[in-house]
């Protein structure tokens, strides 16, 4: 009977020890890849360090891939994942401007039989619809713009003539965009002037004067869709040889796509005297979108005046919870209710948020 006891007990104890670790099991039949559009994007890189953590944490078996900024390349990575067995596929999309590229990754995954999710870079309605195991998470482009246009609108009514440097009762803006064609570099450069504007309307002040008459598309764009500080930092020590303060005609305020173009804007200011930090010293207010760990340090140091935090690691937890769904066999929608999902469409959205001094 003692031994029979014994028996019973240390099988309980080890069941214990099993269900302690559930992803022990998952991790034999997990079998993830995740395609990240570049490794280089700044935003981009803290959501795979969050991811990888969170999906080392709960034993799954994962490879992540660069697609280095090329459809071709990642198209073909996914290709070869499938054709090695991947149980999931996790693609941060290269190209946005059109829905083939998603549905040519929607039908390899589809003839499959696995389960795509698609995260940041974001794909249409159609898309996700038109698989039952296709879902999207990231965020709603559009907030971005709106809640940088509102920062940055309530910033110059606060501090107008500090930021008029010529007192000619106008401000004049420059503004970085990262990519044509993205949805999330239009709505940041579009809504982000246009909420600024109301915002000085509002304060009986004038709308916002792009620095540049001849350039009527109102945005400097990096050539190369890479959102880069390069790009940034090139634009603007070349306008700052002809527009600055020995000309009465200086770019007042710097609006940016991402905080990696802020990062190379600022760069270039420093060099040319501004946005040192140094007491006294004239500050360009600068402005961008994703509270990168260096734009805080920035805001931190007073040389950047904002940002839009777009949470990595919000998107790291949703998309391990989708994986953990999937790998489980449970509907993607399970246990997801912290994140708002779209009527009619499997697309769940993490909420920007701003991120400004106070915050630092």
């Amino acid at each position: 009977m003692k031994r029979l006891l014994k028996i019973i007990l240390m099988i309980t104890a080890l069941s214990l020890i099993i269900g302690a670790f559930p992803s022990c099991k998952r991790n034999d039949g997990g079998d993830v890849h995740v395609f990240y559009y570049t490794y280089s994007d700044p935003y981009i890189s803290t959501v795979r360090s969050a991811l990888d953590k969170r999906l080392d944490n709960a034993g799954i078996k994962y490879q992540d891939h660069d697609g280095n900024n090329s459809q071709t390349t990642q198209t073909e990575q996914i290709q070869t994942a499938i054709t090695k067995g991947a149980k999931v596929i996790v693609v941060n999309i290269v190209t946005t401007g059109s829905d083939d590229a998603a549905k040519g990754i929607v039908d390899l995954a589809k003839n499959a039989g696995i389960p795509v999710i698609f995260f940041n870079r974001e794909v249409s309605d159609e898309v996700v619809s038109s698989y039952d195991k296709c879902s999207f998470i990231g965020t709603n482009a559009k907030e971005a713009g709106y809640l940088q246009g509102d920062m940055i609108g309530d910033y110059l009514v606060n501090n107008y003539s500090a930021v008029d440097l010529n007192g000619d009762g106008r401000i004049s803006y420059v503004m970085f965009m990262g990519e044509k064609g993205n949805n999330e570099a239009i709505y940041r450069t579009t809504y982000s002037v246009e909420n600024a504007n109301k915002k000085l309307a509002e304060a009986g002040k004038p709308a916002l004067s792009f620095y540049d008459s001849q350039n009527t598309d109102k945005y400097l764009l990096d050539r190369d869709g890479k959102w880069s500080a390069q790009a940034a930092n090139e634009y603007m020590t070349t306008l700052l040889s002809s527009f600055n303060a020995a000309n009465n005609n200086m770019v007042e305020l710097v609006i940016c796509n991402n905080d990696g173009m802020a990062e190379g804007a600022i760069s270039a200011l420093n060099v040319a005297g501004y946005n040192t930090g140094a007491q006294g010293s004239i500050s360009i207010p600068v402005f961008g979108v994703d509270a990168t760990s260096a734009a805080q340090e920035l805001i931190a140091a007073g040389k950047m005046a904002g940002t839009i935090k777009q949470d990595s690691d919000g998107m790291a937890e949703a998309i391990e919870k989708a994986v953990i769904n999937h790998l489980d066999g449970k509907s993607v929608t399970e246990g997801m209710d912290k994140f708002p999902i779209d009527e009619n469409v499997k697309k769940f959205r993490i909420p920007y948020s701003v991120y400004v001094k106070e915050n630092a």
